[in-house]
């Protein structure tokens, strides 16, 4: 984990904390440990609700339900997954056999992400982990060009409804067998096919067409449609 630490600019002093935070409960059930990344995940959600909280009201003068969306946006599974990956973290985390089969998922990473807040929050304190944060997700916040939903099935629909159009997804192809169904689904608007997604269910295979669908309209209005999610 060095070279995380470097990237992160920071110097651990209880090893334990973060050895814990990279545990999947899949690992740490095969190999007897005590402790997964859970309870630190829990801890560093809220940590990190905190610091973004605290970051947008002091830096814009938007309501407290403007702010709350705006929140959302930047701390929830995707918004996380991003920042894990980008940071590696996907390189650290210890699974059991029976997930390392499946892949890492990208509930997991994110999870990963939020647990290691809560590790050096824990460790070196407030004042460090506010400053990991900042440095993680500002360039996010302040870059007009990414957007973070976190459903992104409603962020489109209130989009159609502004724009009174219709909106249908179809799934198109069912595959794998009964305990690994992959579902591939489309979204159309206005009966022009805007997005295709692939999920292990209907409802995330959804919403990957959702996202394609805002990435492509966002694409040809030129802009980006909000910044706020539900």
């Amino acid at each position: 984990m060095e070279e995380l630490f470097k990237k992160i600019k920071i110097k651990p002093k209880n090893m334990t904390l973060y050895n814990n935070a990279f545990s999947h409960s899949s690992y740490t059930n095969e190999h007897k440990a005590k402790t997964s990344y859970e309870r630190l995940e829990f801890l560093g959600d809220a940590v990190l609700d905190l610091v973004v909280a605290d970051y947008l009201y002091s830096n814009y003068k938007e309501s407290e339900g403007e702010m709350t969306k705006v929140r959302a946006s930047y701390v929830c599974e995707n918004a996380n997954y991003c920042y894990g990956t980008s940071l590696g973290l996907q390189n650290y985390i210890l699974l059991g056999h029976g997930e390392q089969k499946e892949g890492i998922k990208k509930a997991i990473v994110a999870d990963i992400f939020e647990a290691l807040m809560g590790a050096i929050y824990l460790d070196l304190g407030y004042a460090t982990v506010r400053n990991v944060i900042l440095k993680v997700i500002v360039p996010y916040i302040e870059n007009p060009n990414v957007i973070f939903f976190s459903d992104y099935k409603s962020a489109l629909q209130e989009f159609v409804q502004t724009e009174q159009k219709s909106l249908e997804y179809n799934v198109i192809k069912e595959e794998g067998p009964a305990h690994e169904r992959k579902f591939t689904t489309e979204v159309r608007v206005d009966n022009i096919l805007y997005g295709i997604g692939v999920g292990d269910s209907k409802k995330e295979a959804e919403q990957e067409a959702a996202k394609e669908a805002l990435d492509k309209m966002a694409k040809k209005n030129n802009t980006f449609l909000t910044k706020n999610v539900k």
